[in-house]
């Protein structure tokens, strides 16, 4: 058992018929801020427990991925706050580059403008006057859903101690030769007009077209087929592998390039692969990133055809003309003077689109920042390895070290205006100088400062630390670096989770930037299916908080939260929860009708009833068994053990066994009211982290105690009652049974059927009263005749069925259905004897078939017994 963390007042028992979280939830939840519950001290002797929020974006509202997440980092710190930790859970918003910039341009287009017409500085001033006017939604949002944290320590992105630490960082790479400026391919994105990296492209399958095109002439001819016509304009080569011997002769030539004036070099490269189509490839080396490096390798000219809108600059009949448009045209010339060799269309095709407006995407050579990732990957990797991080669930480790073990150089610059601008200034001489936070920047004429932004995941990157302070040595940044636990989606893993550890191991010296990462699944409809608008599935989860409560919503994403693994979720779960929520209500307020109290010495095991002592043993195996979910990270099978015990053995089975205990009155009944209430305050506590509101107010009242989010987490004492497990158990089978028999005799459950209870020289003996009470059963009268007998856990229970049921027509029903389940048994033996099928099939095949004959064999048993149990006819 635990005791209680603070002094109790008096409790009320006084509680609503119904809880109504509508009424209850808001002002819960600014109580506990206005209390600084949430405020985490770093001057504080308590163990930190940290975990900072992974940032959403400023554009962004709450949508069931965040609430699913958040409801894992509030009960994983709740929990650790009654653990006596000083846990602090860090909240902010990422200024999100490219979707922020956008919306304050859809809004300058509603009026007529573009950013150009109010120049950089202005336009970046609206941006913030956007932000303070509609950013930041989801922290409302995040209020509703009840997350714990520190409000006096939110952060963003854009403030001025994160931009400190990004103008920090970036010098300190600079420095150490991590940050260069280099001509490379980059992922170009013609809407946006800027640079994404490699996981902002999103690839789908599109319907293209493969065109196959002679070049050359007479002898000297090849064919190559491409899904972009277009970049032919630019091709300075044409590749085929060196030890083919179709081409070995034109190795070194130059041959004609269709449309132009040009002639191209045949190379060698084993890029190329023989086998895969002629075996000769087209190289464009300022349009793909593998004839970029065939390029590099065969020093060939880079010749860019297009501009950032993607229209096409190369002088000639095209110019001018839109890329798809350029494609057309240049394969109808093409048609005309006969070097088409093949078409196909359409021509199913992986294409890479911008994740933010679903532009396709134009592979481009531009003089871009990046970061040499070499080293700084190798440290990310390395910490993994040697234990210092782990990722749970551990299967994910592949995924990971796959990721950073082949991470190229990172493109870090954005043609963007909003968002951390390069801090590097040019010279009128070509000076090239980078400027720290603490540096004074050039002045005099000439100098200009470079008119990139950073990459947006560039901040983010150094979220676990800069957000506690850094480069400052703060006591936060002492207190609570590093960080305990990151908690994201599996998706991100290349997005943020390898940054953060790269920067993280960079700027602090090795020491890592969390201890574990716990990923998580994806949050799909009922039917697994991706949540997506134009499947028309998405659900906005504050309708459900809404119409359900909060705590349903937050106890419905647990439930379903298996490490690594997406999370089904339906509005029926939903409201499964909410009545989950009603039961604890119900349940408690019929407890504090009916003398459960807090008060007071927990009574000696030998004052209390078999059944105390049985739900208490369970309590501290409940306590044990969530414990050891919670490490594990474990949050459905937390969920569903909370769940039962509460429903099933607390509010089902003890509740109900008591009755016939509180209603008698007397020293049994304090007793048992002692006992329901240690056992209602540590279940409370128990389910508080994952539905805190509908458990704090059922606590305070139930125990005049100050507020859950502070009390101490249940410890549990050790006790064990075996015996009495073992008692309750067979009592329990003993009712499930008849149960079970009077709904197959179609009795109605509150029908009352005369009954013996031979139980006499069992512990059940001690229980015949709550045996007769929750099966409905009178004593017998002198006019009883047992038509029934059902032995069960080493008791009898005769039953008088005279005149409650058609015997005839109940044999008739049961016979038919013994002869199903004969023939259910034949059919699975038959199955399991045939060595052919048994070879063949599939291990789960084989263990459902013998699923089914086990069913068929109980089914027969259980039947059998029920026609014998019937009176003669």
């Amino acid at each position: 058992m635990t005791e209680n963390a603070q002094t109790p007042s008096a409790p009320n028992s006084e509680l609503p018929t119904q809880y109504a979280p509508a009424e209850v939830e808001g002002k819960l939840y600014e109580r506990w801020v206005e209390r600084g519950y949430f405020t985490a001290d770093p001057a504080s002797e308590k163990p930190p427990y940290t975990i900072v929020i992974p940032p959403p974006n400023v554009t962004g509202s709450l949508h069931l991925g965040h609430a699913f997440q958040h409801t894992l980092m509030d009960a994983l710190t709740r929990r650790k706050r009654m653990q006596g930790y000083e846990a602090l859970w860090l909240p902010g918003m990422d200024h999100a580059g490219i979707a922020t910039q956008n919306k304050v341009e859809q809004q300058l287009a509603e009026e007529g403008k573009s950013r150009h017409d109010l120049g950089r500085e202005e336009f970046v001033e609206r941006v913030w006057q956007w932000k303070e006017e509609y950013g930041g939604k989801i922290l409302g949002q995040m209020r509703r859903l009840g997350d714990g944290v520190d409000w006096s320590r939110e952060r963003f992105t854009m403030d001025e101690g994160l931009s400190k630490a990004v103008q920090t960082i970036f010098k300190k790479l600079y420095d150490d030769e991590l940050i260069y400026r280099a001509e490379r391919i980059i992922n170009w994105c013609p809407r946006c007009l800027t640079a994404i990296s490699d996981i902002e492209v999103e690839y789908q399958e599109d319907a293209g077209e493969l065109v196959s095109i002679k070049y050359g002439e007479g002898e000297d001819t090849l064919v190559v087929a491409t899904t972009r016509a277009e970049t032919m304009l630019g091709d300075t080569a044409i590749a085929v592998h060196p030890d083919d011997e179709r081409y070995k002769h034109l190795v070194g030539k130059l041959i004609k390039l269709p449309l132009t004036d040009r002639s191209i070099p045949v190379v060698a490269d084993t890029h190329v692969d023989p086998e895969f189509g002629t075996g000769c490839v087209k190289v464009t080396p300022a349009h793909d990133p593998n004839d970029f490096a065939i390029g590099q390798r065969h020093g060939l000219p880079n010749m860019t055809i297009m501009d950032e809108h993607g229209v096409i600059t190369v002088h000639g009949p095209f110019l001018g003309l839109d890329r798809f448009e350029a494609r057309s045209a240049v394969v109808g010339a093409l048609r005309e003077q006969g070097r088409i060799v093949a078409e196909k269309r359409p021509y199913l095709h992986s294409v890479g689109h911008c994740s933010r407006c679903r532009t396709t995407i134009e592979p481009r050579l531009s003089l871009q920042w990046w970061v040499k990732v070499e080293t700084l990957a190798k440290a990310a990797g390395d910490a993994v390895r040697d234990g210092r991080v782990a990722i749970h669930p551990q299967e994910m480790e592949k995924r990971y070290f796959d990721w950073v073990d082949n991470l190229n150089d990172w493109c870090i610059s954005r043609q963007l205006w909003w968002g951390h601008r390069i801090p590097v200034w040019y010279g009128p001489d070509g000076e090239v100088v980078c400027v720290g936070p603490d540096d004074e920047v050039p002045t005099g004429e000439g100098w200009t400062q470079d008119t990139d932004v950073l990459d947006t995941w560039f901040s983010s990157g150094l979220w676990p630390f800069s957000t506690l302070g850094w480069p400052q040595k703060t006591p936060d940044l002492a207190k609570f670096y590093s960080t305990d636990v990151l908690v994201t989606g599996h998706d991100i893993i290349f997005f943020w989770v390898a940054r953060m550890m790269m920067f993280g191991l960079y700027a602090m010296d090795g020491e890592v930037p969390f201890k574990t990462i716990a990923l998580t699944g994806l949050v799909r409809d009922e039917r697994g299916k991706k949540m997506s608008k134009s499947f028309g599935n998405v659900v906005d989860p504050l309708d459900w908080m809404d119409k359900y409560g909060s705590d349903a919503v937050r106890f419905t994403l647990a439930k379903g939260a298996n490490p690594g693994t997406d999370v089904p979720i339906g509005e029926d779960w939903v409201q499964a929860s909410r009545n989950f929520a009603n039961k604890i209500w119900n349940a408690t307020r019929f407890a504090l009708m009916n003398g459960a109290t807090v008060e007071g010495e927990l009574p000696a095991p030998e004052e209390m009833s078999a059944t105390d002592r049985w739900i208490l043993s369970r309590l501290n195996k409940t306590v044990s068994q969530v414990d050891s979910y919670y490490e594990d990270f474990q949050f459905s099978k937390l969920s569903e053990a909370l769940y039962h015990f509460a429903w099933d053995e607390v509010f089902d089975w003890y509740v109900e066994l008591s009755k016939t205990t509180f209603f008698a009155g007397g020293e049994g009944a304090k007793v048992s009211g002692r006992v329901l209430g240690e056992v209602l305050d540590t279940t409370l506590r128990l389910l508080h982290p994952v539905v805190p509101f509908v458990t704090e107010t059922l606590w305070t009242t139930l125990t005049g105690g100050e507020s859950l989010v502070v009390a101490e987490w249940p410890k549990g004492s050790g006790f064990r009652d075996d015996a009495a497990e073992a008692e309750i158990e067979n009592l329990q089978a003993v009712v499930t049974e008849v149960r079970r028999f009077r709904a197959d005799q179609g009795l109605q459950p509150g029908q009352k059927v005369p009954a013996r209870l031979d139980l006499a020289g069992t512990p059940l003996a001690a229980h015949e009263a709550a045996i007769r009470q929750l099966l409905r059963l009178q004593p017998e009268g002198d006019s009883f005749s047992a038509t029934a007998t059902l032995p069960v856990a080493g008791a009898t229970v005769a039953l008088d069925l005279s005149g409650t049921i058609d015997v005839a027509a109940e044999r008739k029903r049961l016979s038919k259905d013994l002869a199903a389940a004969e023939k259910e048994k034949q059919q699975a033996e038959a199955k399991l004897a045939n060595e052919a099928f048994i070879a063949k099939a599939p291990d789960n095949v084989v263990d459902k078939i013998k699923g089914r004959l086990a069913k068929a064999e109980a089914d027969i048993a259980r039947l059998t017994a029920q026609l014998d149990a019937l009176p003669a006819a």
